[in-house]
């Protein structure tokens, strides 16, 4: 009998910036991600997050890479593996480009940085139409926060309604890729804090600390997210051989804790109830 509740375990496989310099098996073409998919699915991940990179390996939201993503990644694990594109702005994309990529592609999940969505003020009619469009489609939004004022920025989002979701879900980014800051278990107090109890909430952490950190999220109530976007080393500090590598660590090292993995009929019905 499970004696606690299952954990959503989400995998970033590749990221907005890292190259096959990195680590040869970073996945970036569709076949490669939706081989990824395949190999993380079977190791216990019930969501992966996808960025989609262009011809010239570069970062992008273009609807229509996104689309053949997501056909190839189908066509090999089926249905049930719930994909979440990112809105990554990476230093490219404006807040009016990001809305247009998603308003084109209408995916099943999405995360979105609310330091990206509303900038650093101005402006908060357009994003919230988009975020309320959003959920009136019953898209599955993600909101990204690095950091304590990103924490209370969306919180006072949402109390005045412009983030429009009953019960928000938060993505905590626990260290940082550019200025090579790892994360650690410590940085999650302050964040949960502040975050009003019935929040849904999930973290990732740069470095290879990954694994203290996200476990940390399980015991403190969160979901997990793992991936070579934050982070390619194993526990012991050999480089993970792939990521699933790193999902089936979360796995062992969450099992003699009491979790399990979440389904993803499971993860799914979650996120559906979040959603609405």
């Amino acid at each position: 009998m499970d004696t606690r509740s299952p954990v959503l375990i989400a995998v970033a496989p590749n990221g907005a910036r890292r190259t096959r310099s990195d680590h040869p098996r970073l996945p970036i073409t569709p076949l490669e991600l939706a081989a990824c998919a395949q190999e993380c699915l079977a190791a216990g991940a019930s969501m992966l997050h996808l960025h989609v990179r262009d011809n010239q390996g570069r970062h992008t939201l273009d609807p229509d890479l996104y689309n053949e993503a997501i056909t190839a990644i189908r066509h090999r694990v089926g249905d049930d593996l719930i994909l979440q594109v990112t809105t990554e702005a990476a230093g490219i994309y404006s807040p009016p480009e990001q809305i247009a990529a998603i308003d084109a592609l209408r995916p099943e999940a999405v995360s979105i940085a609310v330091r990206e969505l509303f900038g650093a003020g101005g402006d908060e009619m357009t994003p919230a139409s988009f975020l309320h469009s959003l959920a009136g489609r019953a898209t599955f939004v993600q909101y990204i926060v690095y950091g304590l004022e990103d924490v209370r920025r969306c919180v006072s989002l949402h109390a005045a309604g412009i983030i429009p979701q009953q019960r928000p879900c938060v993505l905590l980014v626990l260290g940082s890729y550019k200025e090579q800051r790892a994360g650690t278990p410590t940085d999650l107090l302050p964040l949960v804090s502040a975050l009003p109890r019935d929040w849904c909430w999930s973290s990732c952490a740069f470095g290879a600390s990954e694994l203290q950190c996200v476990i940390t999220s399980a015991l403190l109530g969160g979901d997990i997210r793992v991936g070579f976007e934050n982070n390619l080393q194993l526990p012991w500090g050999e480089t993970a051989s792939n990521n699933a590598a790193l999902v089936q660590a979360a796995v062992a090292a969450l099992s003699p804790l009491g979790f399990r993995a979440a389904t993803c009929a499971e993860a799914r019905q979650r996120l559906r109830a979040l959603s609405a």
